[in-house]
């Protein structure tokens, strides 16, 4: 964990990946954009496992670990760039097991795999125990306002909220585009209870250093693009962070150098021992 060390800028992951026995290392900001995938960034965890690191893929993404690794197959992201993947939907459907059966379903129908094989019902907002939003309907023309009377009436209800995916927008190319997070933000906002599974909570960590078979006391860097999510989440786990500033807080740490990488950090009650731009 970060001890207080200045924050180093580097250029490549290979000048500090010796420090350590294993990466846990974000996809959507990091990996690829959406779109297209950083073949730099398959190369250097890549390198990282020929030098005998563990690489743990953790993704905010509310479908499973099997649907993610075709996507990353699909963008041609090498299997020899990981260990394995571990994902939101993967912690989500174990929430999902625990409450209710008659369940609401906020989101496209390609998350519907979240489901498969538990004892669920999806029903109409008028017959639902509990929400599960996995994210917006269409998130290239939709945003939270245009749910939010929905919101609204579910609050009066007092229906719990599983929130399958705590980012509040990501990266598709060159725009920002809002996830479920911001749902459960505005949920939360108006009372609602939500519960949230993927990073930056323990849960999914947890899952990641058994699922990769990262024996304990490793040396663990995490790797990635969001401040709520990576960066929290790999100080609240204890583990050192590598901040890739190219990703979705761009607009901020353009051109910035160490200290004002660590400053805007600082800002928002974090830290991280290195920088850089994007993952190489």
């Amino acid at each position: 964990m970060d001890d207080g060390i200045s924050l180093r800028l580097i250029e490549r992951l290979e000048e500090v990946s010796g420090a350590y026995g294993a990466i846990l290392c974000d996809i959507w900001g990091v990996v690829h954009n959406g779109i297209t995938a950083s073949q730099d960034a398959a190369r250097a965890l890549a390198g990282a496992r020929r030098r005998g690191l563990k690489v743990a893929l953790l993704t905010n993404s509310p479908r499973l670990a099997s649907g993610v690794e075709r996507q990353l197959e699909s963008l041609g992201v090498p299997q020899d760039a990981y260990d394995a993947i571990i994902t939101s939907g993967d912690v989500t459907r174990q929430l999902i097991a625990e409450g209710s059966r008659r369940v609401l379903h906020i989101g496209p129908e390609r998350d519907l795999e979240i489901f498969g094989g538990l004892d669920v019902e999806r029903v109409a907002e008028e017959d639902a125990e509990v929400i599960i939003a996995t994210g917006l309907f269409d998130d290239e023309t939709e945003t939270p306002e245009d749910y939010a009377d929905q919101l609204r009436r579910l609050a009066v209800r007092d229906l719990p909220m599983v929130c399958a995916n705590p980012d509040i927008v990501v990266h598709r190319g060159d725009r920002l585009l809002f996830c479920a997070g911001a749902l459960a933000r505005d949920y939360e906002a108006l009372g609602g209870s939500v519960r949230l599974a993927g990073k930056p909570y323990r849960p999914i960590y947890e899952l990641a250093v058994r699922t990769a078979g990262i024996v304990a006391g490793t040396p663990i860097l995490a790797i990635g693009d969001g401040m709520p999510t990576d960066i929290r989440g790999a100080n609240n786990f204890g583990v050192d962070a590598l901040f890739i500033t190219g990703g979705i807080h761009s607009a901020d740490f353009e051109g910035g150098d160490a200290a004002a990488v660590a400053a805007g950090l600082a800002a928002n009650g974090l830290s991280a021992r290195y920088a850089m731009p994007a993952l190489a």
